[in-house]
């Protein structure tokens, strides 16, 4: 099978624990692109935390895309055109708010260029630094969220929220999406919105076949790709449960995972995990 476009998930995936990417791996992807081929981010991260990762990598030159907020927008690099978008109403998030309280969960959104919570709580801050957007702790909430949203955040440690999630999932099942990104962090989109669903949306504006991708990613909100792509990578550092999902495992995000699935199904050069 010849490959023609890789989609990555970028936290312990594509990136090392100390969110950079190894000069392996890179040169691996910008091999690709000038055979070619694209690579594709695709992650819960707002589109302001993804940019300078595409630009690292020269996206925009190569004409390739950014999937963020878990898939609700597509974002052509070279054009900075937005090909989908998706948002949840005012009403919708203030709803969240609500099942927040009663759950005793935190919850964040963003407005504008800000994280927006009404409590900055460790959970709030790693993702002010995983996105490099400002945390702006407000009063209210509720007040703050007036315009549409592309996504909302529950907070809380991972055997709390896993409990919230399988109750949130069947409470708003046809309403809303609801997956976990990291253990702590539990994700709500507009339904129906997934990154294998925004890929489905890419390729078919493309001309590129499900067969001819390959998705490579750890953790829930990736599964859905992971299993719609014609080739569907977990990487060694992820649950049991996702690699159980996948066509393949590759190494983990610390020893160059990526790099591997790039040399060996795209560049054609035996690199065994």
């Amino acid at each position: 099978m010849i490959y023609k476009m890789i989609v990555l998930d970028l936290d312990d995936t594509l990136l090392r624990d100390d969110q950079t990417i190894s000069q392996r791996t890179k040169q691996a992807l910008m091999d690709a692109q000038e055979a070619g081929m694209k690579v594709v981010l695709a992650s819960g991260r707002p589109t302001y935390g993804m940019r300078k990762i595409a630009e690292d990598l020269r996206l925009k030159e190569y004409g390739s895309f950014i999937l963020s907020f878990n898939g609700a927008k597509i974002i052509n690099c070279q054009t900075n055109e937005e090909l989908f978008s998706s948002t949840l109403s005012p009403e919708t998030v203030h709803r969240l708010y609500d099942i927040s309280q009663r759950e005793g969960v935190g919850i964040l959104t963003y407005v504008g260029d800000e994280i927006v919570t009404e409590t900055a709580a460790p959970f709030a801050e790693i993702e002010s630094g995983l996105t490099g957007m400002a945390v702006k702790e407000v009063d209210s909430f509720v007040e703050a969220v007036k315009e549409p949203v592309v996504k909302a955040l529950m907070l809380k440690e991972a055997e709390r929220l896993a409990v919230v999630e399988k109750k949130l999932q069947d409470e708003l099942e046809g309403e809303l999406s609801v997956m976990r990104s990291k253990p702590f962090f539990l994700e709500f989109t507009e339904v129906g919105v997934t990154k294998g669903t925004s890929l489905n949306h890419l390729i078919r504006e493309l001309g590129i076949k499900r067969e001819e991708v390959i998705a490579v990613g750890d953790s829930y909100n990736d599964l859905a790709m992971i299993e719609f792509a014609g080739l569907g990578v977990a990487m060694g550092n992820a649950p049991d449960d996702i690699k159980a999902k996948a066509d393949y495992i590759t190494d983990t995000n610390m020893n160059d995972g990526v790099a591997k699935v790039v040399e060996q199904f795209m560049l054609n050069t035996v690199s065994p995990v």
